[in-house]
């Protein structure tokens, strides 16, 4: 199963996240995909994330018959804040350079010469977008323009940004990945925004970021109606209502299990009852 941007750009359904994998990256990249998931996201940013061994997981995937076109691939552009001593480009550069310096690294990284996703990790504001979000933007918008990347995003952004960005960029973003808590609706109001413009968006830690739900009595009599565990159900949640889920389990047996997700479907009680249970 695919979703579809407004620019047609088809994805995988399920995503598999590498970060804070550190060694076990590449056996774990590996495992993932030889479970099924197609769809890998990542980072140049060495404090959370290990690129360079997803790019060898993919090589050695590659050697097996897995082709780098078989898979789609998605990573990120870190601003300066997001590092630690461990840059990815010249901190001295200015921020166009600091892009394209960190999205060869990437290439170099994946082994490849296109990435199919590519994200700005995270607004430079805190509120409403700055100069240096719209000249990082821009810059990534280039990317897209010169077909080095399939479609663009942004990570962890508000409402308020978001709005901003698809109402003033030349080229609104495709992808939107943040956090994804329960309290606050499941991001409700960025999911509106992305549904009317045909953006996908992608949740992340929507396990660990919501602890509370998976031992709630009624999420657990869901689970127990279809068969499978509280886990798969957040994720079935998840696709159903529109969302693209992300998973970093490091467990073989959790990601075939994750991936059977699709294969049972809530009921709209059921739906209405995880949207609102923490609200």
């Amino acid at each position: 199963m695919t979703l579809t941007a407004y620019n047609q750009v088809p994805i995988p359904s399920f995503m598999y996240g590498t970060a804070w994998k550190k060694e076990a990256t590449t056996a774990l990249v590996q495992q993932a995909v030889r479970a099924g998931f197609r769809a890998i996201d990542t980072a140049n940013q060495p404090q959370h994330y290990d690129e360079p061994r997803v790019g060898e997981a993919l090589r050695l995937l590659a050697a097996d018959g897995i082709s780098r076109e078989s898979l789609f691939l998605q990573t990120k552009f870190t601003p300066l804040n997001g590092h630690d001593h461990r840059i990815p480009y010249d901190p001295t550069a200015d921020l166009t350079t600091q892009v394209a310096q960190s999205f060869e690294g990437s290439l170099a990284h994946l082994h490849t010469d296109y990435l199919d996703s590519y994200v700005l990790h995270g607004p430079y504001s805190r509120r409403g977008l700055g100069q240096a979000d719209w000249e990082v933007w821009a810059a990534i918008e280039g990317l897209f323009r010169a077909g080095k990347t399939r479609m663009i995003g942004i990570s962890n952004v508000t409402a308020e940004q978001l709005a901003l960005l698809c109402e003033h960029a030349t080229v609104k973003p495709m992808v939107v990945q943040n956090r994804c808590y329960a309290v606050l609706g499941w991001d409700k109001e960025v999911r509106e925004i992305c549904r009317i413009h045909g953006i996908i968006y992608q949740g992340f830690s929507l396990l660990t970021a919501n602890r509370q739900v998976l031992v709630d009595s009624d999420v657990r009599a869901i689970a127990a109606r279809h068969g499978t565990g509280v886990a798969q159900v957040i994720f079935r949640f998840a696709m159903q209502v529109g969302m693209l889920p992300l998973t970093g389990t490091t467990n073989p047996q959790h990601m075939k299990e994750d991936l059977q997700a699709e294969q049972f479907t809530l009921s709209p009680e059921e739906l209405d009852r995880i949207e609102t249970i923490a609200l």
